[in-house]
């Protein structure tokens, strides 16, 4: 008889994702009778999430089984798979503490979770427990594929091989495959009929192709299609945040000649172009989101509330396949059906114009072998160029996490290019000051200011 995978969830009181997920993974023949295993250390989100996982086996009449753990190392023992979903920190107190005291020097971020000084600040945060679930992991399931979903993306993936080379580890996002459903919308065009290529990092990479198949089998190129339809007003069109008119990216593209990859409420905080301090023009010409993210988060904690109620109650729960890439990539693994996926990892050369120790997003093929990054070579100069002010800070971050030197946390937020655009030195130093004593209960003792004893003469 065939073994069943086992697949981990680490927060799994993210419930509505941990649905989108395991409704994926449940829905293929060869992972119907997976071993779930979720942990969380709420119970009663936990306690939700189970209920969840239990009626969508019920829903779709597959042989899965469920078991909840609030032990991590329980839940990774004997794992194939490990799914990682979490926030240190949650909304309250960390989101905001992330917002409200940049603010008071005149920084305004968006969404705070990749770059700048919110992202410094998350990462310092989310890559310790992360280096606890790769010992967890080294201990009792050395051989599993981790699925990371946590922001900072890039910091985390680049921080896991730094310090655990040996973890099979790949960092997931939907935005390249969203952005291109994005995209096909704004054009009228099929999803199916385009054929693209993507690669850089997390959160800024780019289309290098970006193509409609013909009639004849022939590929169009649809950049110039993409311009027209910008410069005409016709794109972007309203999409499912009001708040978001993704401005930001289609200018970007008539600057760059290239396509970025995520949102432009993302984008806006990684550049020095779009939020600046008196440029209340900018903001309105664009529509960018200030404090987007809150925003969302207080919606979600209101919409769950209902959500919760309904899941208990109904009988069967409507199951719908996600965008996300991680049941097929614990089916290829599993079955050897090849697929493509875009992944984070190590880059190790696939973008010979970046570090090789950055953690790169470029197509990999997945098979039995696990997930095999592919080669792109080098990049345009210019989305090289834009990319290394983004890598530089990730690179900083991950230098004082790896080496616990202080100090480079502070070098990140000096190089990071929209808070040196806004602040000078001394309001940096000062503001990240201010954000690791905020976030002193949430970091690591090392980043903290050694209290000096006064002792006795």
């Amino acid at each position: 008889m065939a073994r069943n995978p086992r697949i981990t969830f680490i927060g799994a009181g993210s419930t509505v994702f941990m649905k989108n997920i395991i409704g994926d993974v449940l829905q293929r023949p060869a992972l119907s009778g997976a071993k779930i295993a979720l942990m969380d250390i709420n119970p009663q989100r936990l306690e939700e999430s189970a209920i969840v996982v239990n009626k969508l086996i019920s829903t779709l009449g597959a042989k899965a089984t469920v078991e909840t753990h609030t032990d991590q190392r329980k839940a990774l023992s004997g794992a194939d798979f490990v799914v990682v979903a979490f926030q240190i920190g949650g909304y309250e107190p960390c989101t905001v503490t992330d917002f409200e005291l940049p603010k008071k020097y005149g920084l305004r971020q968006t969404i705070a979770d990749t770059l700048g000084v919110g992202g410094i600040m998350r990462g310092l945060r989310t890559v310790p427990h992360l280096w606890k679930i790769c010992e967890d992991m080294l201990a009792v399931c050395p051989d599993a594929i981790m699925l990371q979903y946590v922001n900072p993306m890039a910091i985390n993936t680049w921080a896991i091989a730094e310090k655990y080379p040996t973890i099979r580890q790949v960092g997931l996002c939907h935005s390249v495959q969203g952005t291109a459903m994005e995209l096909a919308e704004d054009l009228d065009i099929t999803y199916e009929d385009i054929r693209y290529r993507s690669a850089g990092i997390n959160h800024m990479a780019f289309f290098l192709e970006f193509e409609h198949r013909q009639p004849d089998g022939s590929y169009r190129n649809l950049y110039p299609d993409l311009v027209r339809a910008y410069h005409e007003g016709r794109a972007p069109k309203p999409g499912w945040n009001p708040r978001c008119v993704n401005k930001v990216r289609y200018e970007m593209l008539t600057r760059l000649g290239y396509f970025v990859t995520e949102s432009s409420e993302h984008f806006a905080e990684y550049t020095p172009y779009f939020i600046k301090e008196g440029r209340e023009d900018l903001i309105e010409k664009f529509g960018i989101p200030l404090d987007e993210y809150p925003k969302r988060c207080i919606e979600q904690i209101e919409r769950w509330k209902g959500q919760a109620t309904a899941y208990r109650s109904a009988e069967k729960i409507e199951v719908k396949q996600s965008k996300e890439y991680a049941s097929s990539i614990i089916n290829s693994v599993w079955t050897g059906e090849p697929s493509v996926i875009y992944g984070n990892l190590r880059n190790n050369g696939c973008i010979t114009s970046l570090p090789a120790n950055c953690a790169a997003e470029v197509p990999c093929l997945v098979d039995h072998n696990g997930i095999q990054p592919t080669f792109v070579g080098e990049l345009p100069p210019q989305l090289t160029a834009l990319m290394r002010t983004n890598i530089n800070v990730q690179e900083l971050t991950v230098a004082a996490l790896v080496t616990e030197n202080r100090e480079h946390i502070f070098h990140a937020a000096m190089l990071d290019p929209h808070t040196a655009a806004e602040l000078d030195l001394d309001q940096i130093w000062s503001l990240v000051d201010d954000l690791l004593v905020a976030h002193r209960d949430w970091l690591p003792e090392w980043t903290q200011v050694p209290v000096k004893r006064v002792t006795a003469a």
